[in-house]
C-alpha cells in the first residue's frame, strides 16, 4: 500500500488503458487536485474514494477534457492534451457525470440514440440499443416514456446505458449511488460489475466507499487534492484509517 498517489504494484498486471501523471486542477487561483498520478488497467475497476471537496470529480472531468489541467492524462496510449471533449469520446471514453446529466424533456430511446450521433452505421447502432436494453430491461419499457419523469434509480440506469451506447472502452463514473435507495444502489452496483465482467474498464467515484471498495480492483483515497492511500481494494477495507474515516467502523 501506498501513499505517494502511485500504487506500486500498478504496472505489473495488464496493459494500462488510463495513465494519469501529476494532475493539477485550479479554479480561480484556488488548486483542487496537488499532483494526483494512478494507471488504470484495461479490464480494471479502479475506485477513488474522499469526503465531497476531495477533487475527485474534478480529477474526473480533467480526464475526460472538460477542464484544463496540468500534468498529463494517457487514454490507451494517446495523450489527451488538447484534446477536445467530444474528440476523447469518439476515442472510447465515456463519462457519466454527477447528477447523470440525461436530456429529460426527451424520451428513454431518443437520450439512448444520441449517443450514436457521430456514427453511420445504424445496424451497429441497433445491436447497441438491444445490448444495453439487455442489460437494463426497465428501460425497454420505458423507451417512449419522456425521461424527466423516471424515478432516480431508473434515470441512472439510463445515463450508465447512454454512455455504453458509445461503445466506450473506459467507463467514468461520478456518484452513480447519490440520492438511490438501497435496494437501488446494490443494483446499480452490481450491473457495474456485469459491465466491468463484459469487458469495459471502470473509473468509479463514490462516496459509498464500503460499496466501491467490494467490487474495484484497486483504489485511491483522497483528501483535498492529494492521494493520501493506494493499493488493492481488499487491502484497503481493511486498513484502520480507511475504516474510521469512510466505512463507519
Amino acid at each position: 500500500m501506498s501513499g505517494s498517489g502511485v500504487d506500486p504494484t500498478a504496472d505489473s498486471a495488464g496493459s494500462i488503458h488510463l495513465e494519469v501523471r501529476d494532475l493539477r486542477v485550479h479554479y480561480d487561483g484556488i488548486q483542487a487536485v496537488h499532483g494526483v498520478s494512478f494507471n488504470v488497467h484495461r479490464g480494471e475497476i479502479v475506485t477513488l474514494i474522499g469526503a465531497n471537496g476531495a477533487g475527485k470529480t474534478s480529477i474526473l472531468r480533467a480526464i475526460s477534457g472538460l477542464i484544463p489541467y496540468d500534468g498529463s492524462v494517457s487514454f490507451a496510449g494517446r495523450d489527451l492534451r488538447g484534446v477536445p471533449a467530444h474528440r476523447i469520446v469518439g476515442l472510447g471514453m465515456a463519462h457519466v457525470p454527477e447528477g447523470r446529466g440525461i436530456f429529460g424533456n426527451l424520451t428513454v430511446r431518443e437520450n439512448l440514440r444520441l449517443a450514436t450521433w457521430q456514427r453511420r452505421d445504424r445496424q451497429a447502432s441497433d445491436r447497441d440499443l438491444t445490448r444495453v436494453l439487455g442489460i437494463f430491461p426497465r428501460l425497454g419499457e420505458r423507451l417512449d416514456q419522456v425521461s424527466g419523469t423516471l424515478s432516480g434509480g431508473e434515470q441512472q440506469m439510463l445515463a450508465v446505458g447512454r454512455a455504453l451506447m458509445s461503445r466506450s472502452s473506459l467507463l467514468l463514473l461520478d456518484e452513480p449511488s447519490m440520492g438511490l435507495a438501497p435496494r437501488l444502489v446494490r443494483e446499480i452496483f452490481g450491473v457495474i460489475e456485469d459491465i466491468n465482467r463484459a469487458g469495459t474498464t471502470v473509473l468509479l467515484v463514490e462516496q459509498n466507499a464500503n460499496m466501491a471498495l467490494h467490487i474495484a480492483s484497486r483504489a485511491c483515497v483522497l483528501e483535498t487534492g492529494r492521494v493520501i492511500l493506494s493499493g488493492p481494494a481488499k487491502e484497503l477495507l481493511g486498513d484502520a484509517r480507511v475504516r474510521d474515516a469512510y466505512l463507519g467502523a
